[in-house]
């Protein structure tokens, strides 16, 4: 069983509350981890007939029976769940580390989690296997570094950070994603049936089942075309005509694909000295290998020649670092994206829980010219950020100006 970045994470809020809730998409090893990180507490899927009949015949004797130390699993499928736990965790409010619930493929998810146990619950994310993850690492000393050290001092700190991942592994996890059972199979024929096996579950499952008036081959449609925008600003109007649906359906099925973690939008950064900032979500698919799954991508040199490959390698960096900074102990970070109305843009902007901005741009090649990096300087001159980073598939870290420095994607 591999070993997750956020397993320290969510055994720490398991001592700070009495509900601790695991999202993530389906089958990115949220079960696996909530029986390691809890392996002699009762366990129950709600997506087992039986566990769910039995959970739900009588709760009030359920709970009575299994007071604590209980993993339920697909916590979703049982809604009225929530206003149950609820209760009980009230009539003893100050006992902590009673029940992980784990959930995916529910966009109304959060929103009962919210109403029904705010106060008293932790909600961790867990995506598809990071880079470390996947090759036995430890996550990268960058996320802590950022986490807990003066901005002044990370310059000096990051010119120290190892390269952990060659070039080569980085483009091999970026073409195949970070799903964990193909991962640990790795055979090319099983992780191609294995793609096509989860986008048809995906598809004829779990969305039948959670929009059972939802039009699925207009979804289907939808979905095979966020493929070839990821990394880019959706227009939404221009995506219905081509699919011949309403704008108000686009918005929809980008709720849905965002709820279901299969899409990530960043926000645009307005709070900034431009004035002339473009206010459109960009966004992209969470998983590159189902991103190449779906742009029918199977092999390394195909990826050097398509043309979105570069706004691919954007979205799959960015979701390395938001990964990465959510495995800290620390406070959250927020992302964004900056572009004007005339042309300057940066990839990222992570703002620290003390507000300060560190600016990325995001390069598939090898070696990025000063003259590539004008939006970012301009950035950091502008916003008065400590510094900006490029990250790239360079094989050492640089600075490449008083401000600027290369990080090869294998420091993070």
């Amino acid at each position: 069983m591999l070993s997750r970045n956020i397993q320290a994470k969510l055994e720490r809020c398991l001592k700070l509350f009495p509900v601790v809730v695991l999202v993530g998409p389906r089958q990115s090893g949220k079960t696996t981890l909530a029986r390691m990180a809890c392996p002699d507490w009762r366990y129950f899927d709600l997506e087992k007939g039986s566990d769910r009949d039995f959970i739900t015949a009588d709760s009030d004797f359920f709970f009575r029976e299994y007071p604590d130390r209980l993993v339920i699993d697909e916590a979703q499928a049982c809604p009225h769940l929530f206003g149950e736990l609820r209760g009980v965790v009230d009539a003893d409010r100050n006992r902590k580390g009673r029940f992980l619930l784990t959930g995916s493929s529910s966009p109304d998810l959060h929103r009962r989690v919210a109403e029904s146990l705010a106060g008293r619950v932790a909600v961790i994310e867990l995506g598809t296997l990071k880079m470390n993850e996947r090759y036995g690492l430890p996550l990268s000393p960058f996320f802590a570094l950022l986490d807990s050290l003066p901005a002044e001092q990370h310059l000096a700190e990051l010119k120290r950070l190892p390269v952990a991942v060659d070039t080569a592994r980085v483009l091999d996890h970026f073409l195949k994603g970070g799903y964990p059972e193909p991962a640990a199979v790795n055979d090319d024929t099983f992780h191609a049936e294995w793609m096509a096996q989860y986008q048809q579950t995906y598809l004829q499952r779990d969305i039948r089942a959670l929009f059972p008036g939802l039009a699925i081959e207009n979804y289907r449609r939808f979905v095979s075309m966020l493929s070839e925008l990821s990394g880019t600003i959706i227009n939404r109007s221009e995506v219905g005509r081509t699919l011949n649906v309403s704008e108000s359906a686009i918005r929809d099925y980008l709720d849905i694909a965002q709820g279901t973690f299969v899409w990530r939008n960043l926000a645009s950064l307005e709070r900034t000295v431009s004035k002339s900032v473009v206010k459109m979500p960009r966004g992209y698919v969470r998983d590159s290998g189902l991103l190449h799954h779906l742009v029918r991508v199977r092999e390394k040199e195909q990826m050097f020649t398509r043309p979105g490959t570069g706004a691919a390698f954007e979205g799959f960096v960015i979701e390395e670092l938001i990964q990465g900074l959510h495995a800290v102990e620390g406070a959250s970070w927020t992302f964004n994206f900056y572009r004007t109305r005339g042309g300057a843009e940066v990839d990222l902007v992570m703002t620290s829980p003390k507000g300060v901005r560190i600016p990325v741009e995001i390069k598939f090649g090898s070696s990025t010219r000063r003259r590539d990096l004008r939006g970012l300087i301009g950035f950091v001159e502008q916003e008065g950020c400590p510094y900006g980073v490029v990250i790239n598939n360079a094989d050492e870290v640089r600075m490449i100006s008083d401000k600027i420095i290369q990080l090869p994607t294998g420091c993070i």
